[in-house]
C-alpha cells in the first residue's frame, strides 16, 4: 500500500490516496458555485488528485460562516455543484462535498475582510448553538436549539444529502470538526445542555448520530460516507482522543467508511503543538483502535511525507490544503518523484 495505491470505498474507487481538503473560498453567491470554484476544485483534478472535496457547503441559510459560501439547502444550488462535479468526474477524479452547519461560528465576514460578525442589519443573522455561548469575545450570543431546531437541523442534513447525489457527487463527508455546529455538541466546552443532547457522552454525540443516519439513510448505500471530526480541542476539560475513538467506533456501526481526523478549531487562543504531521498519530490511533479507514490532514507538504503516512498504515488517505493551493499539480510531481505513474492529462502530456 502506497499513496499511489488504489482506495475503494463502497463502488467509489480513487485512483490514489490524495485528497483535496475542503477550502471555503468565500466565493459564492447566494449559496451558488460559480466560474471561481470551477477553475479552483477543476485545477486540482486535472492536477491529478484521487478526491476533491468541495469545500464546507451549508445546509441551512443560517448554517453559512459568511454570507460566500457554498449552500445546498435548496434546489436551485444543485446546478451550478453539478456542473463541476461534471468535469471533476472527466478528469479521473472523484467529486465529493463536505456538508455543515457553522453554528455559533456562523454570520461572520471573508477572512480578507476581518473574519469578525456580521450583524444583522448589514446581512447577518443570528446564529444557533447547542448552549447561549458566544465562540469568543465580543462574537454574538448564539441562540440554543431547541426540539424543533435540533429536528430541523438533521432533516436539512438528509435533505442536503439527496441534492448532492442529484448533482453527482460520489462521496460526502459530514463536517463534525473546528468548532463548527456538529463539533459544538460533542464537546463539553460548548455544550451546557441538560437534555439529552448534553451532559454524557452519549447525549453530546447524539446530534452528531442523528444526524449520520439520516444522511447514509438519504445517500445511495454503494456510495461512501466520510465525517471529519477535530481529535482534540487542545483544552483542558474538552473533547479529546479516547472520545474520539468512541465514537468513530459509534460511526462505524452507522455506516461510515472513513474518519477524516483534524483537530481544534473549537475555542480560540489554545495552543497547538503544530508541525509536519502533526495530527497523523491521532489518524493512526483511530485506525488501529476504531477498526475503521482514516484520513490524516495537517501540515503534509512533500511526496516522501504522503507517502509515509499511507505505507506506514497511519492512515488510508491523506488530505492536502495549503499545499494544493501553492501546487495544484502535486500529485503529478509526487507521482514523478516517488517513481509511479501519473494521471497526466492528455492535453498537458509534453510537459510530462
Amino acid at each position: 500500500m502506497h499513496l499511489f495505491s488504489p482506495l475503494t470505498l463502497r463502488s467509489a474507487t480513487l485512483r490514489n490516496r490524495i485528497v483535496v481538503s475542503p477550502m471555503c473560498q468565500y466565493s459564492a453567491e447566494a449559496g451558488r458555485a460559480n466560474e471561481w470554484h470551477l477553475v479552483h476544485l477543476g485545477a486540482r483534478a486535472v492536477g491529478g488528485a484521487g478526491l476533491v472535496l468541495f469545500e464546507a457547503t451549508a445546509v441551512e441559510d443560517r448554517g453559512r460562516i459568511s454570507a460566500a459560501d457554498l449552500g445546498l439547502w435548496e434546489d436551485a444550488q444543485i446546478e451550478p455543484l453539478a456542473r463541476i462535479v461534471r468535469f471533476v468526474h472527466a478528469q479521473g477524479a472523484s467529486a465529493g462535498i463536505q456538508l455543515a452547519h457553522a453554528g455559533r461560528k456562523g454570520s461572520t465576514a471573508p477572512p480578507w475582510d476581518g473574519g469578525g460578525p456580521v450583524a444583522s442589519a448589514q446581512g447577518g443573522w443570528v446564529p444557533v448553538a447547542p448552549s447561549a455561548i458566544p465562540f469568543a469575545p465580543g462574537s454574538p450570543v448564539p441562540a440554543a436549539l431547541d426540539a424543533d431546531g435540533l429536528r430541523a437541523v438533521v432533516r436539512s442534513f438528509a435533505n442536503a444529502a439527496g441534492r448532492a447525489r442529484a448533482a453527482g457527487f460520489r462521496a460526502i463527508e459530514l463536517h463534525a470538526a473546528h468548532g463548527y455546529l456538529l463539533h459544538q455538541f460533542l464537546s463539553p466546552l460548548s455544550n451546557h445542555r441538560d437534555d439529552g443532547y448534553g451532559g454524557s457522552f452519549d447525549n453530546r454525540t447524539r446530534l452528531v448520530r442523528e444526524v449520520t443516519a439520516a444522511v447514509r439513510a438519504a445517500w445511495p448505500e454503494d456510495l461512501p460516507l466520510l465525517v471529519r471530526i477535530s481529535a482534540t480541542d487542545w483544552a483542558p476539560g474538552g473533547w479529546d482522543l479516547d472520545q474520539s475513538v468512541e465514537l468513530a467506533r459509534a460511526l462505524r456501526a452507522l455506516g461510515v467508511d472513513l474518519v477524516d481526523v483534524s483537530s481544534g478549531g473549537l475555542v480560540p487562543g489554545v495552543l497547538i503543538p503544530a508541525g509536519p504531521g502533526y495530527q497523523s498519530g491521532f489518524a493512526e490511533r483511530i485506525r488501529r483502535e476504531a477498526g475503521i479507514a482514516t484520513g490524516a490532514v495537517g501540515m503534509i507538504g512533500s511526496p516522501e511525507q504522503a507517502d509515509h503516512v499511507i505505507r506506514s498504515g497511519q492512515a488510508d488517505l491523506v488530505l492536502l490544503a495549503r499545499e494544493l493551493l501553492r501546487d495544484p499539480h502535486f500529485p503529478l510531481r509526487a507521482a514523478r518523484e516517488l517513481g509511479h505513474e501519473g494521471p497526466w492529462p492528455r492535453q498537458y502530456a509534453r510537459a510530462k
